[in-house]
């Protein structure tokens, strides 16, 4: 009964692995170094960007530089997708200051160099296809957002280019001091993404059709992010299609490795990449090294002796993962600590200046008190030359009166003569005039 159990058991984890294979001419960033040693180009991909061409090291490409600003680099794949079902894993980082801005593309359209070549989705004209658009929109933390396009849309000249975003959700991306993972999955059922292994958003309604171009571009602001691309890796389930490379389902795995102790071709095509406990592909980067297996299986010292030597391999990998990580985050510490130092700087010559407010409120408080006994001496002014002018005038006044009642006549007994005697002369006039109307007229 066990042993029908225990037949159950490995055929359902069994029927439950799926196989991924890398996909070469679509992935960069999965071994030692990105581009071979001594060349300054990514096999099966080009590199575009306005004024300057992006700057290729050995473990990643700065698609935008932390200085100066205004600055747009771009990666696109030459060769075309051909799978239905695949997944895409794309790791990069953004460092700036606290108020740098920019984005970052992930493209998946056709023709991609030549139809976005290194412009953002805000800059595109028509393309066909999808883009992930890492920004801080709406002046979030950080936010990823989908958009889609059949060839009709012109995001240029779209003045709300924001609307048109299919899916989105928060992603605080900037100044973590590690590398940010960004992880699309496609099937014959559903388009998903997801951000730092949680999921950010899916949907049943998105088919890709195969033949477009893999593309990740990035722009920066006067005040700029640096984005800083570590990798571009496709997966795929369908190891039919020669032409994609995708024969190798071991090199992406054996790759990540510390070691870098690549196997033979021969061991490559023949085994799987199947790890975790369900034997697929796990997010657990701590989980992904050595599958579990019983330990009836382990029957011989030898067998014993080869599994104790690989975990502990994989226990040196992962203490070695964890010195780097220490030593990243210490660099990262000092760095933060020197800022934080220039700003403690700062706000000491701030405060100095602070001092000079009291001698600022003492001035004030002087002219307070000038301006308080200017205003009590205009006033005593005013009031004294309101007193000087009332005496004068009360005193011409009453001068005044007095001289004119001395220098007037006693009584009105010349005013009456005067009329009196006007009166009898026009009388005397008007008789003397019709006694001469009267008299007879005279002619010679």
């Amino acid at each position: 009964m066990r042993l029908t159990l225990s037949a159950a058991a490995l055929a359902a984890s069994l029927a439950q692995t799926h196989a991924q294979y890398l996909v070469n001419e679509l992935s960069f960033g999965y071994g030692v170094r990105i581009a071979p040693e001594g060349t300054y180009s990514i096999p099966n991909f080009a590199l575009q960007g306005r004024p300057n061409i992006p700057e290729l090291l050995s473990n990643k490409v700065i698609l935008t530089p932390p200085a100066p600003g205004n600055q747009r680099g771009a990666v696109w794949a030459e060769k075309t997708m051909h799978h239905q079902s695949w997944i895409t894993d794309v790791e990069f980082r953004a460092n700036g200051p606290e108020r740098a801005g920019g984005n970052m593309n992930i493209w998946l359209v056709k023709d991609g160099a030549h139809a976005v070549g290194s412009d953002s989705v805000y800059t595109v004209g028509r393309f066909e296809g999808l883009v992930l658009v890492v920004d801080q929109h709406g002046g979030s933390g950080g936010m990823i957002r989908g958009f889609l396009n059949d060839g009709t849309t012109d995001y240029k000249s779209n003045h709300n280019v924001d609307n048109l975003a299919f899916g989105h959700c928060t992603f605080p991306y900037r100044n973590l001091g590690r590398p940010s993972q960004i992880k699309m999955r496609h099937t014959e059922t559903k388009f998903s993404v997801e951000v730092d292994s949680h999921i950010c958003f899916e949907s049943d309604k998105i088919r890709l059709p195969a033949g477009y171009n893999f593309g990740i571009t990035a722009a920066s602001a006067d005040n700029p992010d640096s984005f800083e691309v570590f990798k571009l890796v496709v997966l795929t389930e369908d190891s039919h299609n020669q032409n994609q490379g995708a024969t190798d389902p071991n090199a992406y795995a054996k790759a990540q490795d510390v070691g870098n102790q690549q196997p033979p071709p021969a061991q490559q095509q023949q085994q799987r990449m199947t790890f975790g406990k369900s034997g697929q592909v796990s997010d657990d980067p701590y989980d992904n090294a050595i599958p579990d297996a019983p330990a009836e299986k382990i029957i011989d010292s030898k067998a014993q002796f080869a599994d104790l030597h690989n975990r502990l391999q994989s226990v040196n990998h992962h203490l070695s993962t964890i010195f780097r990580s220490i030593n990243a985050y210490a660099s990262i510490g000092e760095q933060r600590h020197e800022e934080v130092s220039v700003m403690v700087g700062e706000i000491k010559g701030l405060m100095s200046k602070l001092d000079k407010i009291d001698t600022i409120e003492n001035r004030m408080r002087d002219m307070e008190r000038e301006m308080r006994s200017l205003r009590n001496e205009l006033s005593s002014k005013l009031r004294e030359s309101e007193n000087s002018i009332k005496y004068h005038v009360s005193d011409k006044h009453e001068s005044l009166a007095d001289h004119v009642k001395v220098h007037a006549a006693p009584g009105h007994t010349k005013l009456i003569l005067v009329i009196i005697g006007s009166q009898v002369l026009l009388v005397s006039g008007y008789i003397y005039y019709k006694r001469m109307k009267s008299m007879p007229k005279k002619y010679l």
